[in-house]
């Protein structure tokens, strides 16, 4: 496939990147990112992801814009409150980039379609806003053999983390379960500052972005939190491996994918 001369255009950023070239961006436009979760941390990853000319993009979301998501989803604008979030993302990506085909999903993920979700897909973002979900992503994930980014913000703090098939740990390996209902107070409670989402969200479009060219070292074995108020990045060595990991472990007793109980919202994972 040779670009055409608007594409050498719009592209000539990345195509002058020796990382990049005309081979890195005709993998990025062959390429299908699947974002779970149009809200704080999947508006900047769809919109950046839109941009670097990403080919297929899917967007699952069940939910309606609200004026209090306008702070920090910025995929949406307030005429397009009302409105269904997958519909108003794809809108805003379309006037973007003519380059990308939409796949919309207007429903809620769980174990009865998750793997229907992301079986076509290359590369998962997870911006759900609750801990069973992220643990279903990541679970799917990991039996369907799919990379994924996992990411979450809270008040002034982020953090994301990316797993690779046999490169590092899953979401899983670090947390194991999901917590209590209620032990962690929600971003409805506590708050999140609205450019959170897109310091995080544009961390895992880039963690896409480098997977997809097959360039630059992932968050593969590392978890990378942010504190805004204080201006500090901190990566933490995560373990090479879990042995009694329940999904990915020596000895493995999660053999599909698990329904928890839903939470309305949960601690750092709350990015809606």
């Amino acid at each position: 496939m040779a670009l055409s001369n608007e594409q050498i255009e719009r592209y000539s950023r990345h195509i002058i990147l020796k990382e990049v070239g005309a081979k890195g961006q005709k993998k990025l436009l062959n390429a299908k990112v699947l974002i779970i979760g149009a809200g704080g941390l999947g508006a900047p990853a769809a919109m950046y992801l839109a941009a670097a000319g990403v080919g297929t993009i899917g967007i699952v979301d069940a939910d309606e814009v609200d004026l209090s998501n306008l702070q920090r989803q910025i995929i949406h604008s307030t005429q397009d409150v009302g409105k269904a979030k997958v519909q108003s993302a794809k809108e805003t990506i379309n006037a973007l980039n003519p380059d990308v085909t939409v796949h919309t999903y207007r429903e809620f993920v769980d174990s009865s379609n998750i793997m229907e979700l992301i079986e076509p897909y290359d590369f998962i973002i997870d911006g759900t806003d609750n801990f069973p979900a992220k643990f279903l992503i990541n679970d799917a994930c990991v039996l369907a053999k799919k990379p994924f980014s996992h990411a979450g913000i809270i008040r002034f703090q982020g953090q994301l983390m990316t797993y690779v098939p046999g490169q590092g740990p899953c979401y899983r390996c670090v947390f194991e379960n999901p917590p209590p209902k209620d032990s962690v107070p929600t971003c409805k409670q506590a708050g999140v500052i609205g450019a959170m989402g897109g310091v995080i969200g544009s961390l895992q479009a880039m963690e896409a972005i480098k997977y997809l060219i097959g360039k630059g070292e992932l968050l593969t074995g590392s978890l990378l939190t942010y504190d805004a108020l204080t201006m500090t990045f901190r990566k933490i060595k995560l373990p090479k491996h879990v042995a009694n990991c329940a999904v990915c472990g020596d000895h493995p007793t999660i053999l599909e994918p698990i329904d928890y109980e839903q939470a309305e919202c949960d601690g750092l994972c709350l990015t809606d």
